[in-house]
């Protein structure tokens, strides 16, 4: 990493962390939200500083805010709008030290393309409320970054998956099944990618920029369940079809978009390698690690 700072995180979840941990290793000051005291004060035993900001108020305390010269907004929007954009926006723009902002968004904003290939330029149509709720946050940062003059960039995050979070968990508790539906890919990423990827962002900002971030190989969910099973010793389940699977409602809105999404301008613009160009590698690593 050639550039060090301040790196403030709304929402320390699953994806701000893996890029937390790996830039506090480096001598970056860290700090960020959570959702409550417990957390907290989990965060606190880290060595981060946080503040609760659960999007429904403002922070007691904007000044946990103050030096921070690198801001990621992880936290979804609501039906009202992005929290950070109603409550912080003029406090990220009046700290005067930043010089790098980053959204993360979903794929989910392309919408359904028949499991035909997009990139950066697709049309976006997104077909639930959570993916219209995403572009219409991404739009106003983006409006954002141009009128404050500051780096901002947008990530489209495929499938996150990892430690503790992906398809050989759901194995290990008896949760796991195979639907089936023909020709239906979906884009993954490993969330220690997804680090990789800001990482060099954060060392080469380009301004109102938009990157999707996944591995290069789409894939169908049976044949991902089936290699997760072959690699675990475990005998893989009878296939079930998508409309005799008893999905939940949420997990019903991911089956609507069908796309495979391309990542050339990771590589070509920020020159990420990946270290798990598809699920057959993360899967191994997660394994043996």
């Amino acid at each position: 990493m050639k550039d060090n700072g301040t790196l403030f995180c709304f929402g320390l979840g699953y994806s701000a962390m893996a890029l937390s941990r790996r830039l506090d290793a480096e001598g970056w000051t860290i700090r960020g939200t959570c959702r409550d005291a417990k957390r907290r004060n989990a965060l606190a035993a880290l060595g981060i500083k946080a503040e609760v900001f659960d999007g429904k108020k403002r922070m007691e305390s904007a000044s946990i805010l103050e030096n921070s010269t690198h801001v990621l907004l992880s936290i979804p929007p609501s039906l009202k709008g992005d929290p950070v954009l109603q409550y912080h926006a003029i406090d990220i723009a009046n700290i005067g030290s930043v010089r790098w902002v980053g959204y993360l968004s979903t794929t989910g904003v392309y919408g359904n393309h028949n499991g035909n290939w997009v990139d950066e330029n697709s049309t976006l149509r997104p077909t639930s409320r959570r993916s219209k709720q995403r572009l219409l946050a991404e739009k106003s940062w983006r409006n954002w970054g141009r009128e404050t003059n500051i780096p901002t960039q947008i990530f489209r995050l495929a499938g996150i998956y990892g430690p503790g979070r992906s398809v050989l968990n759901r194995i290990k508790s008896g949760t796991a099944i195979r639907v089936s539906k023909p020709g239906h890919y979906f884009s993954r990423i490993h969330v220690e990618d997804i680090a990789t990827v800001l990482s060099a962002s954060i060392n080469k900002p380009e301004p109102d920029t938009v990157y999707n971030v996944c591995d290069d190989e789409p894939a169908d969910p049976a044949s991902v369940a089936g290699y997760a099973f072959n690699l675990l010793g475990h005998t893989p389940p009878t296939e079930i079809s998508i409309d005799d699977a008893e999905l939940s409602p949420m997990a019903k809105t991911f089956w609507r978009d069908n796309k495979r999404v391309r990542n050339n301008r990771i590589k070509e613009q920020l020159g990420v390698e990946l270290a798990f160009p598809n699920y057959r590698s993360g899967l191994r690593n997660l394994v043996s690690s």
